[in-house]
């Protein structure tokens, strides 16, 4: 769409309003809406001014002026506002300069896609994410200073088994799943088909093609729905578009839906497996007759990925929490290796088809609690690296991981095990992520202070539970 066209589509869907959406540095969306009098063709252009100095991790107090430019190319009519809403997603800009915010996590994609292009080794990269989460029926959180805690309500959850009758969710009927035995059950032990069906059904309305939906391995509503893959920035888009829609459906059945990496102790966490490739017009660069079908460039990108794997998931596996997913010895994609079977490796490549169109390499590490335009980003700037350093990756993992003997398992190097192991990667290892002014020298510095000081350091001050149970006697 151009400007015209979104105006015109307005006044089809006789909207009375437009939202204009856009992401913060730590990933969420936040929104200013407009009478729809207030958006014309001049606003595609000059945008709508707004204050940046509020928001997690953006502008100082001195410089908090900012434009919301609307891409005329991301719009829909939002499904839950209860006027008619147009929806928009918008780039946050200088309003000096009249440039992408160096901040700005969706100016950082335009600036990947874009390098991209420039270096000449394709025109195109698709990602395709599988974002889990969990839906639970109620989560109670304290954390003050003389009690904390949390208590997860789940009627699908194994611990409801023994509930009593007159509990108010009413009889007890026993279907339960139990803990890693949740991978595709059909109803009524799957208690959230209808509820997933609701929501791919709203995602289309919103432009998403949802390709199926099922139950995942954990108890207590942990699911997946998988949307076709599109470009680095247009898949940016659809997963804030996805995380909203599926916060709002579960919401609207009086549900809470979250995509915490590892919201409960000895069960699956959720990842956010990402598949990749690189496309140059209308051929495929990842197919060839290497290992797996692989194209030599496949394994130099796969080399960037590995040699920049620790940097890059303090962008992929940005919390506190998704480390307690990323164990060693728990079927965790921790080991920086790649193959067509383990997936225990960081890197596996699919092999449910020979159809050269179909071959990908899937980076296991993220999970989706990323900002998904800053983690893209920096998985394609480290791929790019091994292209064009020609980074060989080596040979393939293909072992079964908990028979390796000791001596052979110590050559396999591994992610870090918490954020700030992660963080002190990226300190160290962020040369590949400058190249083309892609990501800025502020921006990561901005990362690794928020991080450090916003969400490291509150956590390491405050006592756990669990230091009660192992320490109050000591």
């Amino acid at each position: 769409m151009d400007a015209k066209a979104v105006l015109k589509y307005a006044e089809d869907h006789e909207a009375k309003f437009v939202s204009v959406r856009f992401t913060d540095l730590i990933g969420a969306w936040h929104h200013l809406t407009f009478p729809m009098h207030e958006l014309d063709e001049g606003s595609f252009e000059d945008g709508f001014g707004f204050d940046a100095s509020s928001l997690r991790g953006w502008a100082s107090i001195h410089e908090s002026d900012m434009l919301l430019i609307p891409d005329a190319s991301r719009v829909w009519m939002d499904p839950f506002s209860e006027e008619p809403t147009l929806t928009v997603i918008a780039n946050a800009v200088d309003p000096i300069t009249k440039e992408g915010y160096g901040l700005d996590p969706r100016s950082v994609a335009r600036r990947a896609e874009s390098y991209l292009r420039f270096t000449g080794i394709a025109d195109t990269v698709n990602f395709g994410p599988e974002a889990e989460f969990f839906i639970f029926d109620g989560v109670e959180v304290n954390n003050e200073p003389h009690h904390s805690g949390y208590r997860i309500h789940s009627d699908e959850g194994i611990w409801s088994s023994g509930r009593g009758e007159d509990d108010f969710r009413g009889p007890n009927l026993g279907y339960r799943i139990r803990n890693k035995e949740g991978y595709v059950p059909v109803p009524p032990a799957d208690s959230l088909s209808d509820l997933r069906s609701e929501i791919s059904l709203t995602l289309e309305q919103c432009g998403i093609t949802v390709e199926c939906h099922h139950h995942e391995v954990a108890t207590a509503g942990q699911c997946e729905i998988d949307f076709r893959f599109s470009t680095m920035l247009g898949t940016a888009d659809n997963l804030q578009i996805f995380k909203y829609v599926v916060r709002n459906v579960a919401y609207q059945y009086g549900k809470a839906a979250t995509f915490m990496p590892k919201p409960m102790y000895g069960d699956n966490g959720s990842g956010m497996h990402c598949h990749q490739s690189l496309w140059k017009g209308e051929k495929p660069l990842f197919a060839g007759d290497g290992y797996a079908g692989l194209s030599d460039m496949a394994r130099w990108y796969i080399g960037g990925l590995l040699k920049h794997a620790a940097a890059v998931v303090a962008f992929a596996a940005p919390t506190t929490n998704s480390y307690k997913r990323l164990v060693p010895g728990f079927e965790a994609p921790v080991n920086l290796a790649y193959s067509a079977r383990n997936r225990s490796a960081a890197i596996r490549i699919p092999m449910f088809s020979t159809n050269p169109k179909l071959k990908r390499l899937e980076f296991r590490p993220p999970d989706p609690s990323c900002n998904p335009y800053l983690a893209f980003s920096a998985m394609l700037m480290a791929g790019l690296d091994g292209v064009q350093n020609r980074i060989d990756p080596g040979e393939p993992l293909d072992k079964d991981i908990y028979d390796l003997a000791p001596e052979e398992l110590k050559n396999v190097p591994s992610l870090p095990g918490s954020l700030d192991e992660s963080l002190k990667a990226l300190e160290g290892d962020h040369e590949f992520l400058l190249k083309g002014e892609v990501f800025t020298p502020q921006l990561i510095d901005r990362w690794i202070s928020y991080k450090r000081e916003k969400e490291i350091n509150p956590m390491r001050m405050r006592p756990h539970p669990l230091e009660y149970s192992m320490y109050f006697d000591i």
